[in-house]
């Protein structure tokens, strides 16, 4: 008989194989998968100038960023550090987006010119992207008939 301990490692790991399974779509089916690419782009809150304002960001987003994702985003806010240019470890806060998108050298092109117009904007030494090929599925609810019952 196994023990107990032995017994939920082997339970755990053979779920999490199970996660790595495709999941079931049929052809067409609005939620089915796709492969992708993610990339997670990573903004500093400090400037030259001072903190990037709650408003400088909300604009930054509506007319960079939006414009050239217009079907969706996420936005983290966080905290991070880096040596920069002076070799100090500089702390502050910071601002994170994933972008979910096909992976051909438009979109690429798009997520740069976020970057840079926020390099820019914001006098920023600089931005990290971090890119991922994915699988996104995108799980939609089925639109209503309209008829209860």
């Amino acid at each position: 008989m196994l023990r107990p301990a032995l017994l939920a490692t082997v339970l755990c790991a053979l779920s999490a194989c199970a996660s790595l399974a495709p999941l079931p779509v049929k052809p067409g089916d609005p939620s089915a998968c796709s492969e992708r690419r993610q990339d997670r782009v990573l903004f500093g809150m400090n400037s030259p100038d001072g903190p990037v304002g709650e408003a400088q960001w909300q604009a930054f987003l509506a007319e960079v960023v939006t414009p050239r994702f217009p079907a969706g985003l996420t936005v983290y806010q966080a905290r991070g550090q880096w040596r920069g240019d002076s070799g100090q470890v500089e702390q502050e806060d910071s601002r994170a987006i994933d972008l979910i998108h096909e992976d051909n050298a438009e979109q690429r092109k798009r997520v740069v010119e976020i970057a840079d117009e926020y390099k820019r904007r914001f006098k920023q030494e600089a931005v990290l992207i971090v890119s991922s090929p994915v699988r996104a599925c995108f799980a939609v609810t089925a639109k209503s008939s309209g008829r209860v019952g």
